[in-house]
């Protein structure tokens, strides 16, 4: 099996693949993401194709400058029609979650492969979220027993963790709510011969 290298520090991703037996090497690509973001929808992008812009992105960023296949992977978070950012800090986090309460938002989670400079695949799929009604005690009580960890997520939950209770009804892949849809990738990956399995 060919080595592929994800252009990303998250460690769902990383996991995702490990599961599923992708041998992989991490090189975070360092972009500017909420420029690029900016600068997309200013060319009047979808959230759907901005997540798979910033994927493609990363997966060239990284490409031009490391040989073999890389694996580009961004979501972007689409509450009516704000795309939504991380949150710095816990009095942001609570204002999101005040905000999604009793809500449907859209996880739109992209990728891409690039090998020696050149994009060759991207794709994107979306989950639809629909966030619980939730009581400022609740709220209180996820942050405090959730930590600063869910700072690193653009909901500001985890859904293999204690996120999941903050949802009535979640439409679409589990693996596209982590970030990585799997098995379109995978499907791509056997079509490549990157993988026999």
């Amino acid at each position: 099996m060919t080595q592929i290298i994800l252009a990303s520090a998250s460690a769902s991703r990383s996991a995702l693949l490990t599961g599923a037996a992708i041998t992989h090497s991490k090189i975070p690509a360092h972009l500017d993401e909420d420029a690029l973001k900016d600068e997309y929808l200013l060319r009047g992008h979808s959230p759907k194709s901005v997540a798979v812009r910033l994927a493609e992105a990363k997966a060239l960023h990284v490409s031009a400058t490391n040989p073999g296949l890389v694996l580009g992977g961004d979501q972007v978070l689409q509450l009516e029609k704000d795309l939504i950012s991380k949150s710095h800090d816990m009095d942001e986090a609570r204002v999101l979650l005040k905000r999604m309460s009793g809500q449907t938002h859209y996880l739109h989670a992209g990728m891409a492969l690039a090998e020696n400079g050149h994009l060759v695949w991207s794709h994107v799929e979306t989950a639809e979220m629909t966030v619980r009604h939730l009581s400022d005690e609740f709220i209180d009580t996820y942050l405090a027993e959730s930590g600063d960890k869910i700072l690193s997520s653009v909901g500001c939950y985890q859904l293999e963790n204690t996120g999941v209770h903050l949802f009535d009804a979640i439409r679409g892949d589990y693996f596209t709510v982590l970030g990585l849809p799997l098995l379109p990738l995978l499907a791509q990956l056997r079509n490549m011969k990157v993988i026999t399995a």
